[in-house]
């Protein structure tokens, strides 16, 4: 994808992540919709993308993303990619997880991607970018971490799955997968408390890496045999 001009939806832009990812995306020449829960964190990101168009949205009702998605598309004249950074974590045992939580954990991590992505499919471009941020944990399903790692392999598989159903159309669907980053994301889990983590990767190596995948049509990051993550094409 030629980011210059490139029209992207970004859910979640009110994140470290999201946040970073959006003001690199405008410097680098596209036009960016920026989508978040925090309506005065929003403002600030909107702001420093030269008031690029914002919107709040609710990840529990999937009717709220999908709409966002009609919205991004009429604010830019169309849509040429949407990556989502949103997520929530949670820790603890999973016999003593609380329905509610698991469900929030699920509608989060999952279902609110989900729909923002297939909300999207049908009117991106040949080229087009279909991305989400899932995490390490997919694939490593650490102890106390059931819940949280359910949801984010539950959204690894549905991304798959959407990679073989688009690719005649010529539409990149990206896995975003991340290590453990530095944003204080653990410390903000809906419940328990982390266990000790190693240092996380910084959030401007992260974002390299998610750009030049973006540029190169990747389908996914994850990471490398050493520390740096890597784009897999």
């Amino acid at each position: 994808m030629d980011l210059r001009g490139a029209r992207i939806l970004v859910p979640g832009a009110t994140g470290e992540i999201g946040s970073a990812l959006a003001a690199r995306l405008h410097a680098l020449g596209a036009r960016t919709a920026l989508a978040g829960r925090d309506r005065e964190a929003l403002t600030r990101v909107s702001t420093a993308c030269e008031h690029a168009p914002a919107r709040t949205f609710d990840a529990w009702d999937a009717d709220s993303c999908a709409k966002t998605v009609d919205w991004a598309a009429a604010e830019l004249g169309g849509l040429d990619g949407v990556v989502v950074c949103v997520g929530v974590a949670a820790f603890g045992p999973a016999g003593e997880v609380e329905d509610a939580v698991s469900e929030h954990l699920m509608a989060v991590n999952a279902l609110a991607p989900m729909a923002f992505l297939r909300a999207a499919g049908d009117r991106l471009p040949e080229g087009g970018v279909l991305a989400a941020v899932t995490g390490i944990v997919a694939e490593a399903a650490p102890a106390r971490m059931a819940d949280y790692a359910a949801a984010k392999a539950a959204l690894a598989t549905w991304l798959t799955s959407v990679r073989r159903e688009r690719r005649r159309q010529g539409v990149t669907v990206l896995e975003i997968n991340l290590p453990h980053m530095d944003t204080g994301f653990a410390g903000r889990a809906v419940v328990g408390q982390a266990p000790p983590l190693p240092r996380g990767l910084p959030v401007s190596e992260a974002v390299d890496v998610i750009v030049r995948a973006l540029r190169e049509g990747a389908r996914r990051v994850c990471p490398g045999s050493g520390a740096a993550l890597e784009v897999v094409r």
